[in-house]
């Protein structure tokens, strides 16, 4: 049996509005809302007593999603330091090809955006960038040139 496709890449949050926010910025439409709790929750991650909030981002395609989750129980644990560097094991980033990647840029930042470095050229095809956006996740833009 093969992959049928990546369904979603799950990332838990402390601020469930500010990631949904930053992500529909970004140009993701928020495709739900749910609490999740009880048996299967608790069987599948592992966890006693799981009960947390979770939002469905995907991208305006359709064939990309984030689960952005937010923990009430058991107690989130936090990985210091929250500003890790890209070079951390087990850690990257998520890339999103856009059109315009100042223009994304300029809008993320007032959702806590950063940029890790500055928008660098690779060769004639892209502009590539990574930023720290919201509970310190790392997210890459990269606009292919024409």
């Amino acid at each position: 049996m093969a992959v049928q496709r990546m369904d979603n890449v799950g990332i838990v949050v402390e601020d469930l509005d500010a990631a949904i926010a930053f992500f529909v910025e970004l140009g993701l439409e928020l495709e739900g809302r749910a609490g999740i709790e009880g048996p299967v929750a608790d069987r599948c991650t592992g966890l006693d007593g799981v009960r947390c909030d979770i939002a469905m981002v995907r991208t305006p395609d359709g064939h990309s999603r984030l689960e952005l989750a937010r923990y009430r129980s058991p107690a989130p644990i936090s990985a210091e330091p929250r500003n890790r560097p890209h070079n951390i094991l087990g850690t990257h980033r998520v890339m999103f090809a856009v059109d315009d990647i100042e223009d994304t840029v300029a809008r993320l930042r007032p959702h806590g955006a950063e940029l890790l470095g500055g928008i660098a050229r690779f060769e004639d095809s892209y502009l590539l960038c990574y930023l720290r956006g919201p509970e310190g996740i790392i997210v890459g833009l990269a606009e292919q040139l024409r």
